[in-house]
């Protein structure tokens, strides 16, 4: 139809007969011969082969694309060094290092994972001797039930591999995606800050301990409530 002299340029009309021939375009492309469909290869839903490189070890397992990293490792693998906390991204019980990034495994997909380094706690202690971190968990009493012990380990040993020399505010940040919901948070800091020259000359102020356990015990109320 003809325009009307008082219709504007870019009408409803106008709009729609552009979207109809657009997505009739697209549709004749899509099954046109030789035309390459663009995007990602699709895998799934069934089971699909993975190749995963667990603290040095290479790992061949067959699963959907939808397994987490977690229960590939804990269900598959028989790795249960990291817990399944929360299962939400929330507690840290399951933290990882892959590629050198503190991840939640919980949510993290196996299938994202291939050729990448991945380190558990499982993997931490070297010909019977203990990590440090590990060590340093134990000489400070660092654990009561021990259900989150691995994630803050694995926290403190990612923290730590970045900055050795990590200040009470650093240590305190490098943690707060971790929860102990027995409350031995003053000790966790004590025993990262003992591996930290910086850390261990500052730990002794009060003021910065309790502005770290007050933090931790309002975050750690709040997951009680949820």
């Amino acid at each position: 139809m003809p325009r009307r002299k008082d219709e504007p340029g870019f009408s409803r009309r106008s709009f729609l007969k552009t979207v109809g021939a657009s997505s009739v375009a697209a549709g004749v492309l899509a099954k046109a011969p030789g035309v390459e469909a663009q995007g990602p290869a699709v895998v799934g839903p069934g089971a699909v082969p993975i190749t995963l490189n667990v603290n040095g070890q290479v790992r061949r397992l067959t699963i959907e694309p939808r397994v987490t990293l977690l229960d590939a490792l804990r269900m598959r693998v028989d790795m249960t060094g990291n817990k399944r906390g929360c299962d939400r991204g929330a507690c840290g019980a399951c933290t990882m290092i892959v590629d050198g990034r503190t991840v939640y495994a919980c949510s993290t997909l196996a299938i994202e994972c291939q050729g990448k380094k991945i380190r558990t706690v499982d993997g931490l202690a070297t010909g019977g001797k203990l990590h440090p971190v590990q060590q340093a968990f134990c000489d400070k009493d660092a654990l009561m039930c021990g259900f989150c012990t691995p994630g803050f380990v694995m926290a403190s040993v990612g923290l730590l591999e970045k900055n050795p020399n990590a200040t009470p505010e650093q240590i305190k940040k490098g943690l707060d995606g971790n929860i102990c919901r027995c409350g031995t948070f003053s000790r966790v800091f004590e025993a990262v800050a003992s591996l930290s020259a910086r850390g261990t000359q500052s730990a002794s102020k009060g003021d910065e301990l309790a502005e770290v356990l007050e933090s931790h015990a309002e975050l750690n109320e709040g997951v009680r409530r949820g």
